[in-house]
């Protein structure tokens, strides 16, 4: 999903990246907002949405903070600024 902003407002959207395995289909999903000079950043790091449940080395689920520093590290790993910036028209 994508708004795209104007003088008065930036340009704001939705992003989710997912793959599949023999295990089913796996997501996750976040805002963005593109701030000045063309920076196109996580609106809230805090409110991923996913279908994960991330298990530490002991098998045991990790707890909802440790899940979601967990996520970050893994979007911030992907390319997702790129493809928005190339979804807004800019280079």
């Amino acid at each position: 999903m994508l708004v795209a902003g104007d003088a008065a407002r930036p340009s704001t959207g939705q992003t989710l990246w997912f793959g599949e395995s023999g295990h089913g289909a796996a997501g996750v999903a976040w805002d963005w907002v593109r701030l000045p000079y063309g920076v196109v950043a996580m609106a809230d790091p805090m409110a991923l949405i996913t279908n994960l449940q991330l298990i530490n080395t002991a098998g045991e689920v990790l707890a909802p903070m440790e899940s979601v520093r967990q996520l970050n590290e893994i979007v911030h790993a992907l390319p997702w600024q790129s493809e928005v910036q190339r979804a807004l028209g800019v280079h």
